[in-house]
């Protein structure tokens, strides 16, 4: 301890660390540049000391600051230069820039501020039923097919082969339109239920092809209440566009735009569904700005139904979801609209 405080004490002055470690017992003193902790020893063979071919003089000031006890005179300067010396230059390397999410250029709220609100009249429990106008406006289910990434044509097209090889091409054509036929039916039936048309939903359901999908979506219409439309047009005054709501109801509290599907093969998943994500919040957004509506919706609901009559998935969009896949939507119709 006396040491090191008499070192300290001489740090202090210039030159005098300097004049220490010169040896005044011996009739020659070493250069300061020289001062190296090995001992020496003698032997036949000399061997080569590894500091003697280290450039002393471009490592002084580097020295100088580390033997000193006043660290704080270093600086953030002083630092990069020392590492520099210790590490070479620093690499410009830049990391990686995540690509961030796109946004679209003519952007919409999904939700209408300006809409004005009516009060609930005496025939409100009526479900609305609007035409859907055939006119040059393109639809949702046309945008969506016009602007498939090239994954999902491939996909659909191996698809396609597939069938073909397996049915025949007349083969594959007749399934097709008996996936389509099914898929109005199971629609009739469960408006027929919606309509409190509920005796002869069930018997067109128990002889014909609907039977299983009526029994898979039970336990989903058991939490579907308020019924505001159905097969209803829909028209998005401002982006212009159309499309045709299966149902606008209440599941289990929340108003929805529910849209009801029919699949060989089970979709748990959310994600297993494909563009139907962005084909409700589509119609969300439709139903919010056209004027017909006297409400708006926030939510979304996507019920998976199996022939087979296993309990059909229904898989919900609280308002995050479909503001995100709103904003899909809207860079799927910018697509659509700078090919036309």
């Amino acid at each position: 301890l006396v040491r090191m405080q008499f070192l300290q004490i001489l740090s202090r002055k210039p030159g005098s660390l300097e004049v220490l470690f010169q040896i005044p017992f011996c009739l020659k003193q070493f250069p300061y540049t020289c001062l190296s902790t090995s001992a020496c020893v003698y032997s036949k063979k000399k061997k080569g000391n590894s500091y003697e071919q280290v450039d002393q003089e471009k490592y002084k000031n580097l020295v100088h600051s580390v033997t000193s006890y006043k660290t704080s005179a270093q600086t953030p300067e002083t630092i990069l230069e020392e590492d520099n010396l210790l590490y070479g230059p620093p690499a410009k390397h830049r990391p990686p820039i995540k690509a961030g999410t796109k946004t679209p250029k003519n952007w919409v709220p999904l939700i209408n501020p300006s809409k004005r609100i009516l009060p609930v009249s005496s025939d409100s429990n009526v479900p609305m039923k609007i035409g859907l106008q055939r006119t040059k406006i393109p639809s949702v289910t046309r945008i969506l097919q016009q602007t498939l990434s090239p994954q999902q044509v491939f996909y659909l097209e191996r698809w396609k082969q597939k069938m073909i090889e397996e049915l025949g091409k007349e083969g594959f054509e007749e399934y097709t339109k008996n996936l389509f036929l099914q898929g109005e039916l199971f629609h009739s039936a469960l408006e027929s239920i919606f309509l409190s048309e509920e005796t002869a939903a069930r018997d067109q359901g128990e002889d014909g092809v609907v039977a299983g999908y009526l029994s898979s979506v039970e336990h989903v219409l058991e939490d579907i209440s308020e019924v505001k439309a159905l097969e209803s047009g829909v028209h998005h005054e401002t982006l212009q566009y159309l499309g045709l709501v299966d149902c606008v109801a209440k599941y289990r509290g929340q108003l929805c735009v529910i849209d009801w599907k029919t699949s060989e093969k089970p979709k748990p998943f959310l994600q297993n569904t494909y563009d139907n994500p962005l084909q409700v919040a589509a119609y969300i957004g439709a139903i919010n700005h056209d004027a017909n509506y006297d409400f708006q919706v926030r939510c979304g609901l996507i019920v998976v139904a199996y022939k087979n009559g296993s309990p059909a998935h229904p898989h919900f969009m609280d308002p995050d979801l479909c503001s995100q896949y709103w904003n899909k939507w809207l860079l799927r119709l910018e697509e659509y609209m700078d090919k036309i």
